[in-house]
């Protein structure tokens, strides 16, 4: 059974997102995430699951349903704010969703094999598909899974500071922390971080997460008793969120799980700044021009 990947889209508004996810970056109008899309096809995954709001499956499957029959299985899941579902009787006022990891729970009823998690609109290369697709058909378990680690130098904007999660990898290659720093950017040739108004170096090849994570379904049970205990705790904090490395320190720390961290040196694009755009534009132009991608996406 071929893996599945799920996206996670439930932030993207009507006519498929916000400026920057509707912007078009390919040579004809191409999206991110028809990128990440196309490399998932290729790596070897059998189905594609959006994380969306209810109100938006027309547009959705205006989208990708015509571009992506027979190329690939489809489904839609909806994120919602109803805890009934999680048998929380109590009822919690919020206007943004709860998270990340609340998200993937949406996918635990269509999701029955491994599967990865990715960002809607980050732009991940090819390696890091083929990648977790060899993770999940050869090495997750219930109690064995994996992450993606980009080198921070590879993920930085030219305009101005990023959040990244700085991953700690012990001797087995596997996750032992994920420290988030809210403030890393270059100066000059260094690339630092900022604390308590203090700069501290961090190496190049530095591993990071860009929320590209390896399970199996097992851990949707996991992360549903997880959740469960955040809403109740965080009932009063309208903005606390429920975000996917919770989980992974969760196991980390209990030893319940291992987290394999899976390198690689691709280019990781986003668009942070809107001053990024041209930047991820001419380095899709010449992953095309060097025969990575057909200039035309989708026939």
């Amino acid at each position: 059974m071929k893996p599945t990947l799920l996206i996670l889209a439930a932030g993207m508004a009507s006519r498929y997102g916000s400026m920057k996810q509707i912007d078009g970056f390919g040579p004809n109008g191409e999206t991110i995430i028809d990128y990440s899309i196309y490399d998932a096809i290729k790596a070897g995954f059998g189905k594609v699951v959006f994380i969306i709001k209810e109100e938006f499956v027309e547009n959705f499957r205006s989208i990708f349903d015509p571009k992506l029959k027979g190329k690939i299985e489809v489904d839609y899941v909806f994120q919602n704010f109803d805890l009934r579902q999680f048998g929380i009787e109590e009822e919690i006022y919020r206007e943004k969703p709860w998270g990340t990891a609340h998200a993937i729970l949406s996918g635990r009823t269509v999701v029955k094999e491994p599967f990865c998690v990715i960002n809607a609109d980050d732009f991940y290369g090819y390696d890091a598909f083929k990648k977790m697709v060899d993770f999940l058909n050869d090495e997750a378990n219930d109690s064995n899974f994996s992450i993606i680690g980009y080198q921070i130098g590879k993920t930085l904007s030219d305009f101005g500071a990023v959040s990244r999660g700085v991953c700690k990898v012990d001797e087995a290659g596997n996750l032992s922390e994920i420290i988030e720093r809210t403030k890393v950017y270059k100066d000059g040739e260094a690339i630092v971080f900022e604390e308590d108004d203090k700069k501290y170096p961090l190496d190049f090849e530095t591993p990071v997460s860009m929320n590209f994570w390896g399970f199996t379904p097992a851990v949707f049970k996991i992360t549903e008793e997880l959740f469960k205990e955040f809403a109740m705790a965080n009932k009063d904090k309208p903005k606390a969120e429920f975000f996917i490395p919770l989980i992974g320190e969760n196991l980390v720390k209990t030893n319940s799980a291992t987290f394999k961290v899976v390198p690689t040196a691709n280019q990781w694009f986003g668009v942070t700044y809107k001053e990024d755009k041209p930047f991820v534009q001419a380095s899709i132009d010449q992953l095309v021009k060097d025969g990575a991608y057909p200039e035309k996406l989708w026939n």
